[in-house]
């Protein structure tokens, strides 16, 4: 077993290595100069995104896609996520994670505009939609489509499923010595409660988990900083210089060079936010909208408060903490930080990332079943669906080198096709944009 987790170590490092980085990082420039840095809609598209009002073709609401993707990309990345990358690339990896976040806003924009406009209607009446029909439908590169959707279907079972279920089970052991197969029995019974409703269930839920698993998170977070004040714009500089010239070593902590700070920061930025990767919009394609501008807006909301204010929140936190310091990593670097709010802080932290967990689940299973649908149709989704509750127990259970290697390898495939149908289609982009955006100054309102 120690073998086989060297040996995902080693294809991840190559994975996530300079070309990777610089694809991903520079489609987010590329499209934020291309669409004339959309994040300044970034107002009107929060606006949007709480309509909860029905218009156009579509399964779900603007509301209710938005809290079924904000639910799948809201987990252990904005928690675990942000501590492995402090522990692995220093306080320097927040910046980045950072900068992911605020030039990914473009990419999330491009990605689910493109998925709405190729959507298309099932037999049984629901939408579908997602890169692989823009692969398909518009570039003509069917296998490239099925490269994707079988990439999002094995992609499911590591960042959506096993390392969720993993990073909460562990939490649970080490704060209240609750075995992990006790809570991945909880987790699976929960899990499959919800999804074999399907996409209309799932959002049910996630509109009354995102708003309250935020609130209570966040609200965490900033107890921790208010607690520690003074040192919050020592922190702040410490964040900045080191996302440049890397971090020594200090205390427990091993020291990192700036290549760790970029590369860690990126990957658990897209990690966490999705950004280029191409799930988001696979839900997106489900809402009812006027047109793929509207959907595509609100879609970019969620790039906003996963990264550019979760993240960022969390991030600050942990180093402002110092306990990083110590050499701790994950989800014991989180809980050390936490540990610093008198009787409640493990509590608060753990009954987060539960949620949190929990509502990733139900959000990445429907990515998954829609990736399944494409490849061998209506029928395998049930099956997929009932593998999906029975992973969630396995997940708990499996070592977290393991199935965090696993989900940075998927991850990078996943994201590769994607990424070049975006740039590819740049001018798509750029047209539909004008047409419903920029034309007539309506921001969107596809009257």
């Amino acid at each position: 077993m120690q073998e086989f987790e060297q040996i995902l170590g080693t294809i991840s490092n190559f994975v996530w290595g300079p070309p990777l980085l610089i694809l991903l990082l520079g489609t987010h420039i590329f499209l934020t100069i291309r669409l004339r840095f959309i994040q300044r809609f970034i107002g009107k598209a929060i606006k949007l995104s709480f309509e909860r009002k029905r218009e156009g073709v579509g399964d779900i609401s603007h509301f209710g896609a938005l809290t079924t993707a904000l639910a799948a990309t809201i987990g252990t990345g904005n928690i675990v996520g942000v501590a492995t990358a402090i522990a692995a690339g220093g306080p320097g990896a927040v910046l980045w994670m950072w900068l992911t976040g605020v030039f990914g806003i473009a990419t999330k924009y491009a990605e689910a505009l493109l998925s709405v406009k190729y959507r298309t209607t099932t037999k049984q009446g629901l939408m579908a939609g997602g890169p692989m029909y823009v692969l398909e439908k518009k570039l003509k590169q069917k296998w490239l489509g099925i490269l994707f959707a079988l990439f999002t279907a094995i992609t499911a079972f590591g960042i959506g499923n096993t390392v969720q279920a993993n990073s909460i089970s562990t939490m649970m052991l080490d704060t209240f010595n609750i075995d992990t197969w006790i809570t991945g029995a909880i987790l699976t019974v929960l899990t499959g409660i919800v999804i074999l409703g399907g996409i209309r269930s799932i959002a049910q839920w996630c509109e009354k988990l995102v708003p309250f698993m935020a609130v209570f998170y966040i609200a965490g977070c900033l107890t921790l900083l208010i607690m520690n004040v003074e040192t919050i714009p020592q922190s702040l500089k410490l964040i900045a210089t080191s996302a440049f010239t890397g971090q020594a070593a200090i205390g427990g902590f091993l020291g990192a060079g700036m290549r760790e700070a970029v590369r860690f920061g990126i990957a658990r930025g897209l990690f966490s936010n999705e950004s280029g990767l191409g799930s988001a919009p696979i839900v997106a394609a489900a809402a009812q909208t006027k047109n793929p501008v509207r959907q595509a807006l609100v879609s970019s909301t969620g790039t906003f408060w996963d990264t550019v204010i979760i993240c960022a929140i969390t991030g600050l936190t942990l180093v402002n903490s110092g306990e990083w310091m110590k050499g701790l990593d994950g989800a014991m670097l989180s809980k050390a930080a936490f540990a610093d709010i008198p009787l409640i802080g493990p509590i608060v932290l753990t009954v987060s990332l539960f949620i949190f967990v929990y509502s990733t689940i139900l959000g990445w299973s429907y990515y998954g079943e829609k990736a399944i649908e494409y490849l061998l149709g209506t029928f395998a989704i049930v099956p997929y669906r009932y593998l999906w509750v029975i992973m969630v127990m396995v997940g708990s259970m499996v070592s977290i080198p393991i199935v965090w290697s696993f989900a940075d390898i998927a991850n990078a495939c996943m994201a590769i096709p994607n990424l070049i149908s975006l740039i590819v289609l740049n001018g798509v982009l750029v047209a539909e944009t004008r047409k419903y955006l920029w034309s007539n100054d309506m921001e969107a309102s596809g009257e």
